[in-house]
Parts: structure tokens; sequence; C-alpha cells
């Protein structure tokens, strides 16, 4: 089976390997078409990483309206697409969205069975063109993939009634996220160290992040390795409540770099907060983090307690108090923090690698073409 595989997301080279995975399956021929960068809200670049490209094809083409999340689309598609001449169309992109529509009209013309992808866990009304294109993408699409149970039941109220399959957008590369050195010892008074590694955002709870950490002992400290609109907030609450010297900013780093960071962390936090228009998806650093061996806690925002499972411990989301007891059970009870450790990776290898998250997707595939 000929499938072409258009997603923004593939410019981070360590969710390439889910692709070697597919292109190992019996008879697919894969090729990606992917821009050179994806510009983010927040100005910078992510730049294509060419990390794992064995076994299929990658077509890096230019991106009209880049970095624009609901307009954006690949002018040259229709050529790639004549020149492939794909059986399957897998765009990986929101229903809602132009570059959905585009490809989802050319694998049409293609005579291409195509599906799409989602994340979207709450119902939401788009105003017109958006919600034509939706439409048009649910009456032509030959089956769906949801990143998560809620994301499968708004499609199915907003009318979409072909088959779903509900499998995370990509899995998790076990080889790359391990813990490559034993974790040492810790004596008391020993730094412990909390981290979060993402968009600094209001709607990830990092205010109560600092907020737990004025509550614990002196020998506590939080990284925040990412950027974002919030940084300046956070240092300004750090500093008000006399723990700056206990926080420490590390920026954006390269995908390559977080499993070494995560393997430095204690534990991982996020503390995730529902807005009305927001609700965590999935929380990709949490089973990064657990594959690591890294102990983590989360909210109880969407689909956090779900990824977690019995593998962590999970607050009530805008709770610090809870949050802070969380802490405080890794602090006072060894015994848990290691049971943690081992079971977060093994939840990993049960659930979440990348080797199971394309045989299902091929799973798709040969449902498509039956």
């Amino acid at each position: 089976m000929r499938v072409l595989m258009i997603s923004k997301a593939l410019v981070a080279g360590t969710s390439q390997r889910k692709l070697e995975e597919l292109a190992k399956c019996p008879g697919v021929e894969l090729t990606l078409v992917t821009p050179p960068y994806w510009q983010s809200d927040d100005g910078s670049k992510l730049v294509l990483e060419r990390l794992y490209t064995s076994g299929y094809q990658m077509i890096v083409t230019p991106m009209r309206l880049n970095g624009n999340f609901h307009l954006h689309y690949y002018p040259r598609l229709g050529k790639i697409m004549r020149s492939v001449r794909p059986e399957i169309v897998h765009i990986d992109e929101e229903p809602y969205n132009l570059a959905t529509f585009h490809a989802m009209w050319l694998a049409n013309k293609h005579k291409a069975k195509a599906l799409f992808f989602t994340w979207q866990n709450l119902y939401r009304d788009y105003p017109p063109p958006f919600r034509y294109m939706e439409l048009y993408n649910y009456r032509h699409a030959s089956a769906a993939l949801a990143g998560n149970r809620d994301a499968a039941e708004v499609l199915k109220r907003k009318g979409y009634t072909g088959p779903i399959s509900i499998i995370p957008q990509f899995g998790f590369d076990t080889n790359i996220y391990q813990r490559t050195e034993p974790r040492k010892p810790r004596a008391p008074g020993d730094p412990f160290t909390l981290g979060f590694i993402g968009r600094l955002k209001d709607n990830k709870g990092l205010d109560l992040l600092i907020e737990a950490l004025a509550e614990l002992p002196e020998y506590c400290r939080v990284v925040f390795i990412g950027n974002g609109p919030m940084k300046e907030q956070l240092a300004q609450q750090a500093t008000r409540l006399n723990v700056a010297q206990r926080v420490i900013f590390k920026g954006g780093l390269p995908t390559y770099e977080i499993p070494g960071e995560m393997q430095q962390l204690d534990a991982l936090v996020l503390p995730s907060v529902t807005r009305p228009n927001w609700i965590e998806q999935f929380g990709r650093v949490l089973p990064e983090a657990m594959a690591c061996e890294t102990p983590v806690i989360g909210s109880s925002s969407g689909e956090i307690p779900h990824v977690i499972g019995d593998a962590g411990l999970v607050f009530q989301e805008g709770n610090v108090q809870e949050l802070t007891a969380r802490i405080r059970q890794l602090l006072d009870d060894p015994q848990l923090y290691t049971q943690l450790a081992t079971k977060g990776r093994q939840r990993v290898l049960d659930n979440f690698t990348q080797e199971q998250i394309a045989r299902q997707t091929y799973k798709v595939y040969q449902q498509m073409l039956s």
C-alpha cells in the first residue's frame, strides 16, 4: 500500500521513529510530506530535525502561511500526489484546518482514501469557513484517528459517522527515553529537583508549582525547560515568595536533549488547569518521563489521569495543597518513589511505544483498503 503522510509535527526528530516502524509493516510504501520548519506562536522556529529517516521517503516542501495553525497548507501538495499516487493519504491535522481540507480534496480528486487526526477534546462550533471545511472532511474521510477518548466523543457529537480509532498521535521510543545511568541514592538534605518541560503558558498551572515550592523544604527546587509568555510572571512570583534562588529557567532545548534532562529530574510535574476553551489532551511529557524512570505528578485535567494510571500521582487540578502533599509523598516515602519509577517505565512499555502506535495505525490502513 502506498501511504502519503502529511505532518508538520514530524519536524521533531524523535517523533520520526514512528515512521520507521510504519515502514516495516508488510507492504507499506511510505512517503512523508513535512515543512522545513514550523513557526511557533512565540516567534521561534522549530527547524526540521532528521533523526529517523530509514525505510521511507521524506519530502520537505514549503508551507504557505507557516505558523497559522488553522490556515497553513502546502501549495505543492497536488504535484506531490501526482508523483506518489497514494492509495492512502494520512492527514496528521485537525479536521477543521485548511491543510486537512486541501489534502482531503486532493485525495478525493486522485481517488485515494484519506484519514485525519484529532486531539480536540472540547466541543466547539466553528464559524465559516472552518465549519464548512470540517463537514467536508467528515463526509469524505474513510477513517479518523482520535488521540483520546473525549476527542472521539466530540467527533461523534459533531456529526462524523465513520470509523474512529483511539490512537495517540505518536508513541515513545523507549530506547531514547530510558535511564542510561542508575539514579544515585539521595542522602538527607540532597537537592530534590522538580521539573516542568513544555510551553510556559497560563493553562499549564505553573504558578501552582512555584506556590507549592514555597511550602517545601529548602533543598527542593524547580527547573522549567521551555519558553513562553509566563516566564516573566513566574520569575516575579518566585521573587515575591522568596524562592527565586530555587527556580531555574533553562529555556527551550532541542528534542534530542530532553531525555537527558528528564533523567536529571527527581520528579516531573504537569499541573495543567482546565480553561473554558482548553483541557489537557494527553501530556506527552508524562510518558517520556515515565520511560526514563522519573516519577510523575499530574493534575486531574483531561486525559492526564488516564495517561498516568497507577504509575504516578494525581492531584485535583488547581489545588496547591494537594500538589504539595503529592510532592511530600515522594520526599517522605523512598519505597513509593522506587515503585513509581519502575511502574512508570513498565506502563509506557505496555501502552505507549512507537512500535505499538505504528501497529495500531497499520491496522487502520488495512481496514481502509479492505
